[in-house]
């Protein structure tokens, strides 16, 4: 596997955790999904200079 099926198994493993319906996840607050946002926003800079 190359390293954007990598990354991009390992965003959509991200998104499900982040998401708030989980018991034990209602007292983390924005953390997990403000970290993917800022993953992501990080990943679409490196795609778009090339680097990735």
């Amino acid at each position: 596997m190359n390293l954007g099926a990598i990354l991009l198994v390992i965003l959509v493993l991200m998104v499900v955790g982040a998401v708030p319906i989980w018991p034990h996840s209602h007292a983390w607050g924005y953390l997990p999904s403000g970290g993917l946002g800022l993953l992501l926003i990080v990943l679409l800079i490196l795609w778009l200079t090339g680097r990735l």
